[in-house]
C-alpha cells in the first residue's frame, strides 16, 4: 500500500513538551493606563489561572518597578479570583485592560506559563513604551 508524502511523519522533536494540563490553563496580561499613550496599553502583570483545579489555582507575576502603578490590579484581584471576574473585567472600559495571553510552548507548569509570556513582556513589549512620564 503506497504511503502518503504530503503529510509529514510526527516526531517527538516536533511535539512541545507542554505540560498535559495545560489546556486548563488561562493567561491574561493586565494593562493599565499609559499616561504618554493616553491608552490602556502598559503591562503591569501576568494572571494565569489553572481551570482544572477546584477553586482554580492562580499565579500572577508582577512586572518589576511598577509598584504605585500597579495598584488598580492590586485592590482588584483576590485570592479567589475567577476567569468569570477575568471576564468581566475585560468588558470594562478604562484605566484598566485585560489582554488573553496564549500559553507558551513548552511550559512545564503554570508558574512557568507565567514567567515566560512575562519574560516576553520585559524583552519584546517594554521596552518598545515610551517612559510612562506625569500623568
Amino acid at each position: 500500500m503506497p504511503t502518503d508524502t504530503n503529510q509529514p511523519d510526527a516526531t517527538p522533536a516536533d511535539v512541545p513538551a507542554t505540560s498535559p494540563t495545560a489546556s486548563a490553563w488561562r493567561l491574561w496580561i493586565l494593562l493599565v493606563w499609559h499616561p504618554a499613550l493616553g491608552l490602556p496599553v502598559d503591562p503591569v502583570a501576568v494572571l494565569a489561572l489553572d481551570d482544572s483545579e477546584e477553586p482554580a489555582a492562580r499565579v500572577v507575576r508582577w512586572v518589576p518597578l511598577v509598584y504605585d502603578t500597579a495598584d488598580p490590579w492590586r485592590e482588584r484581584l483576590g485570592e479567589n479570583t475567577t476567569a468569570e471576574d477575568v471576564e468581566n473585567w475585560a468588558m470594562l472600559s478604562g484605566a484598566c485592560a485585560v489582554e488573553p495571553a496564549a500559553v507558551p510552548d513548552g511550559a512545564l507548569d503554570l508558574a512557568h506559563a507565567a514567567d515566560l509570556v512575562l519574560n516576553e513582556l520585559l524583552a519584546e513589549v517594554i521596552p518598545v513604551l515610551p517612559p510612562r512620564g506625569v500623568a
